[in-house]
């Protein structure tokens, strides 16, 4: 006969896994007295950083100083980063701009006194003949001549790219060329720059060859600043092993002409009648 094994002693727990055993509490400690608060507080200021917390907080502080002072600079410098040549390219340019609509401005007033007056079907005429010439020489289907540059590129090892001849021609654009000729190509709105099969400059799909001539009219002093601005088209073509020469003249001929073609998309819209 086998005795049955002696019960648990009742101080003992019972196992963990027994049906109904609720699971421990958790116990709050109790909150610090204010001289337990005291105590600490005062541990707390008799902290002492080591010498590399001191080096990394004040490489953080002046880094923040630094980025401070950076963002001011940037913020307040506008015109006084700008080289003197690019200064006074920029001036040029504004002067011209400011001449020009001056002029404009005054044309209009003029146009529309003699529209209002008696010589109104001649006046009539005659700005319809102006603007006819305008739109003819911006769509180049008529020879200009006028005061501008002509830029003469010597480029034997063919560095030149599209890249650097549409920064060209936006240069000029940008310094107030009426038009604009390269090669026997003439420049309008619609021009557009490429590359051919054997890596050569295209212009409206014609290649170009060296020696690049290119014939601007306008602000002939205008024109010429804008081609000295460091890092433009003529910096860049030096930079890479092309001679660039620049001439300025009162009078330059542009004999190339441009056969417009009809749009395919664009319509003109149709004028609205007033109420």
């Amino acid at each position: 006969m086998v005795d049955d094994p002696d019960p648990p002693p009742p101080d003992q727990d019972p196992p963990a896994d027994r049906p109904g055993r609720r699971p421990p509490r958790l116990r709050r400690r109790p909150l610090p007295s204010r001289d337990e608060a005291r105590r600490r507080l005062r541990a707390f200021s008799r902290f002492h950083p080591t010498p590399g917390q001191l080096v990394a907080a004040l490489l953080t502080a002046a880094l923040g100083v630094a980025l401070v002072a950076q963002a001011r600079v940037t913020e307040e410098a506008g015109l006084q980063q700008l080289r003197e040549t690019e200064l006074v390219a920029l001036l040029d340019d504004v002067t011209t701009r400011a001449q020009e609509l001056g002029v404009e401005v005054a044309q209009l007033e003029d146009d529309r006194s003699r529209l209002l007056g008696s010589e109104g079907d001649e006046a009539a005429r005659e700005a319809a003949r102006q603007r006819l010439q305008s739109y003819q020489i911006l769509a180049g289907t008529v020879p200009v001549e006028g005061p501008g540059i002509t830029v003469l590129v010597e480029d034997e090892g063919g560095v030149i790219t599209q890249t650097m001849l549409l920064d060209g021609i936006q240069e000029l654009r940008d310094a107030g060329a009426e038009a604009i000729q390269v090669g026997t190509v003439r420049v309008v709105a619609s021009s557009y720059v490429g590359t051919g099969d054997q890596g050569e400059v295209l212009l409206d799909g014609q290649a170009l060859s060296t020696p690049y001539t290119i014939t601007a009219v306008g602000d002939a002093h205008t024109l010429a600043g804008a081609m000295a601005i460091p890092g433009g088209f003529s910096d860049s073509l030096r930079g890479a092993g092309a001679g660039v020469t620049v001439v300025e003249a009162d009078t330059v001929l542009i004999d190339a002409l441009h056969e417009p073609s009809e749009p395919r998309y664009a319509q003109p819209v149709p004028p609205t009648q007033a109420p």
